[in-house]
């Protein structure tokens, strides 16, 4: 199939020559894509939680981007990092704010003491819950937004690929399900859809760039032809919705 599609052909043309990482700013500061509003305020409950703590932990705190707004901090506060580069860049960030940064290389093998924080905080990072257990205290808060396994999903089904199946199960019932045999009792939890709309071609194309677990293998050349289906939808509609996939979890350990 030659595509002749000018427009088309010239928003795959300018973001395959301007992407540059996992940066969404480049199509959410422009409006190219917008996400609707959780009912939720993960920063806001997570600030609240930090005014009763005296020892916390953030997981998978990436260059501590997040965590850094979040002051001010408890009396010690921790933070993982399990993607090598960033480390530094959250040690850079962080350590003069008081937090100490530790690399890992497995969720089941945290380098960190027993019953050592009172509140571990984690958005959109994995963890093993067996761990959880062994490095939070008794009565300590466990406090978690995830992105569940249905994320995006009318992407793949629009390029004709599956969804990761690591992933794919994982929602709040099976999370729940997991905590509750690892000793942890729910305080609160809920589970949502929100929509992710795409203006533009050249903006899902960026971000299938910036998430290569969505579409291990997505190349622009490979699903060019379904990509110009979808920009077809785009045209036609003046957007193209997916559903995100996010819920979110309160517990403490008993």
């Amino acid at each position: 199939m030659m595509l002749t599609d000018k427009r088309f052909l010239n928003f795959i043309q300018d973001i395959n020559q301007y992407f540059t990482g996992w940066d969404f700013s480049y199509i959410t500061g422009t409006g190219r894509m917008q996400n609707q509003l959780l009912t939720w305020s993960y920063g806001s409950m997570a600030r609240s939680l930090m005014q009763e703590s005296k020892s916390m932990l953030d997981m998978g705190t990436g260059g501590g981007e997040f965590l850094s707004l979040l002051r001010p901090f408890p009396e010690s506060v921790t933070a993982t990092e399990g993607y090598r580069p960033n480390v530094p860049i959250a040690r850079n960030r962080l350590e003069h704010l008081g937090v100490k940064v530790v690399e890992f290389d497995e969720d089941s093998n945290l380098p960190l003491e027993n019953n050592q924080f009172d509140l571990i905080l984690n958005r959109h990072e994995s963890y093993s819950p067996q761990e959880l257990r062994r490095i939070i205290t008794d009565k300590g808060i466990f406090f978690t937004q995830q992105v569940g396994g249905l994320d995006c999903s009318q992407i793949n089904e629009h390029l004709g690929t599956p969804l990761n199946k690591e992933f794919s199960n994982w929602c709040l019932n099976e999370a729940l399900k997991e905590l509750k045999e690892n000793n942890f009792e729910i305080l609160y939890s809920t589970e949502e859809f929100p929509i992710q709309r795409f203006y533009d071609i050249g903006a899902l194309v960026y971000y299938l760039k910036a998430i290569p677990w969505q579409i291990p293998d997505f190349d622009t050349d490979k699903y060019i032809e379904k990509l110009y289906k979808v920009h077809q939808i785009i045209e036609s509609k003046g957007y193209f919705d997916v559903n995100q996939h996010r819920f979110i979890i309160k517990a403490k350990a008993i």
